[in-house]
C-alpha cells in the first residue's frame, strides 16, 4: 500500500518547498513520493528518497526515472541502509497508536506503534548521525501522538525542537516541528 497524500502530508510539503532550496535532502519514508519532489522542484542540491515497502520503492523509481534520475532510491528500514549525511531529513512517520479495528495493511502506514511514538523514538536515535553540521530534521506529528518520550528523548540527544506550522483538523491537530543541533 502507498499512502496517497493527505493533510499531514500538504501541510509538510510546504514547509519542505521552504527549506530544501541549496540543500541536500533524505526523504525517509518516501510513501508517495510527496516530500522528495517538492525537494527536488525546490531547488535541493540532491534528494535521496527511502522507503522499506517494495512497492514504493518501485514507485518512487518510476518518479526518478521520469524526473531524468535526479532522486536516489534507497529501500531501507529507516536508517539501516542510508551511509551519507544530509543538510535535511524529513519524515512524516506512521504517527497514530495502534487501533485493534483497522486492517493491517493500513497499519503499516499510519500506526507508529502500541502507543503512537515508537517509530518516531526509533527514528530520532538514528537521524543525528545522518545530520550535516547545523543540519535540519521536519518531523511530522499529530495531536494524537504521545510526546512525552519524543521530548525527554531529543533533551538527551541535545536536540531542540520548534513548531514551526500546525493545522487543527476534525478529530486532530497536525504540528511539523524542526529540529536541530
Amino acid at each position: 500500500m502507498i499512502y496517497s497524500p493527505q493533510e499531514d502530508s500538504y501541510l509538510l510539503e510546504k514547509q519542505v518547498k521552504i527549506y530544501s532550496k541549496n540543500r541536500s535532502v533524505l526523504d525517509i519514508g518516501s510513501g508517495s513520493g510527496i516530500q522528495c519532489l517538492a525537494a527536488l522542484n525546490s531547488g535541493a542540491s540532491s534528494v535521496t528518497a527511502s522507503d522499506i515497502n517494495p512497492e514504493v520503492i518501485a514507485h518512487l523509481k518510476s518518479i526518478s526515472k521520469s524526473n531524468q534520475n535526479k532522486i536516489t532510491i534507497i529501500k531501507s528500514n529507516l536508517f539501516n541502509n542510508i551511509k551519507s549525511n544530509f543538510d535535511l531529513i524529513i519524515f512524516n512517520p506512521p504517527y497514530l497508536p495502534e487501533d485493534e479495528y483497522e486492517d493491517s495493511e493500513s497499519k503499516l502506514v499510519t500506526t507508529g506503534g502500541k502507543h503512537g511514538d515508537e517509530i518516531i523514538l526509533k527514528f530520532l536515535n538514528q537521524a543525528p548521525s545522518h545530520l550535516n553540521k547545523n543540519g535540519i530534521i521536519l518531523l511530522l506529528l499529530s495531536s494524537l501522538t504521545p510526546k512525552d518520550e519524543i521530548i525527554k528523548l531529543l533533551s538527551q540527544l541535545n536536540l531542540k525542537h520548534k513548531t514551526i506550522s500546525q493545522e487543527k483538523m476534525f478529530m486532530e491537530s497536525l504540528f511539523i516541528w524542526e529540529i536541530t543541533f
